[in-house]
């Protein structure tokens, strides 16, 4: 299939798509004319790709990830040793820059509060 049914088959524009493709994520085969050409597993790979971009991870992250994933119906499983740890990591970067935004917003709080009751 061509870009234009990938697009229309996942809801992802073909600029996205020509996107993961610099990126690594994804592979079309190439005609002589130079048009993509892509597969079945080429609209499984792209709702993959886009979970694990809700999910919250950058595509860099992804080009490493996704040869080790496979998909087990409405989830992703690992298929790699190593990726539950790298995960992890991942899922702790995370944490950390949540309760940094935390603390920001707390401090953002106090400012407004003691601006509204200077104010009023």
């Amino acid at each position: 299939m061509r870009i234009g049914e990938l697009a229309r088959r996942t809801k992802v524009n073909e600029r996205l798509l020509r996107y993961y493709e610099q990126q690594g994520l994804l592979q079309p085969e190439r005609l002589p004319s130079g048009y993509r050409v892509y597969g079945e597993s080429d609209v499984a790979a792209v709702h993959r790709i886009r979970s694990l971009l809700a999910a919250g991870l950058s595509t860099a992250t992804i080009s490493q990830i996704l040869p080790c994933l496979r998909d087990d119906g409405e989830r992703l499983v690992p298929t790699c040793a190593d990726l539950i740890a790298q995960l992890e990591e991942e899922r702790a970067r995370m944490t950390s820059a949540i309760q940094e935004l935390e603390t920001s917003r707390s401090l953002l709080d106090t400012v407004i509060t003691a601006g509204l009751s200077t104010v009023a």
